[in-house]
């Protein structure tokens, strides 16, 4: 038998050690990932993000039916970039002169951008978005200059600089017609029908909301590349330090296979 992050989620929720231990092992290492890009020097300790995960009131696994591997590294992310502080920009930048600002342009342009937001470079952001590093640094270039005619206070970073406000204003701007992750990772994996990704891009190229979940899962398929499980040696004192009991061994026998 195969424990997969299906089981994970449904030991967590019942407090169960097989669950924890299991979390600890596999998403410890994507924690890092996202400590090591988004938080500013000194990052929030390990320990602490950990632990404040592993209360009951983070709600970590509350939404998360059904549960693929991707979509709780989803909500992981969620989770610890809403513990970190934004960084003060030189110039405050609002969701809704970015809107306006890029209007002119096409959702995967939009996408270009708003990647921008989440300071990724142009070798990765092209490496999400399947494109050229020249092709996102032209477009970026073109969107700098919409904003800079947008703005009283203009400088090259502002769109990385109020990067963390500025997806915590997309995240907040949810409609009853956004979409779930699943239809942006089909599309991500070529999987949507030419109709269904027409009909998916005529709400999100006007909603920023849908443009921030989707740059968020071409992200979370880039974090889970390559991550390893954490060896025993690291893992035992986060889960100590949890109050987690090592995990019986028929657990996690298998624990890896589903990857």
């Amino acid at each position: 038998m195969i424990y997969t992050s299906y089981d994970m989620v449904r030991d967590c929720r019942q407090g169960k050690p097989e669950g924890w231990s299991y979390f600890v092992a596999s998403y410890v290492p994507v924690i890092r990932k996202l400590l090591a890009h988004y938080a500013a020097a000194p990052a929030p300790p390990l320990e602490t993000v950990l632990a404040a995960l592993h209360r009951p009131e983070s709600s970590l696994f509350a939404s998360l039916d059904p549960s693929p591997e991707r979509w709780v590294v989803a909500e992981l992310r969620q989770k610890v970039l809403a513990m970190l502080p934004a960084a003060v920009p030189s110039a405050p930048l609002e969701l809704e002169t970015v809107a306006a600002a890029l209007a002119p342009f096409t959702l995967l342009e939009k996408q270009v951008a708003w990647l921008e937001t989440m300071a990724y470079a142009p070798p990765e952001s092209g490496a999400m978005l399947r494109m050229s590093p020249a092709t996102v640094s032209k477009i970026r270039d073109r969107a700098a200059e919409l904003l800079r005619s947008a703005v009283d206070t203009w400088n090259r970073g502002l769109l990385t600089q109020n990067g963390l406000a500025l997806g915590r204003a997309a995240a907040a701007a949810h409609t009853a017609d956004c979409l779930p992750a699943k239809p942006f990772l089909d599309v991500l994996d070529g999987r949507s029908t030419w109709r269904n990704r027409e009909t998916l891009e005529q709400h999100v190229s006007s909603c920023w909301h849908c443009i921030d979940h989707f740059c968020r899962m071409a992200e979370v398929i880039e974090l889970l590349r390559g991550v390893a499980p954490l060896p025993e040696a690291e893992a035992a004192p986060l889960r100590e330090l949890l109050g987690v009991r090592e995990a019986k061994p028929s657990a996690w026998k298998k624990w890896f296979g589903a990857r």
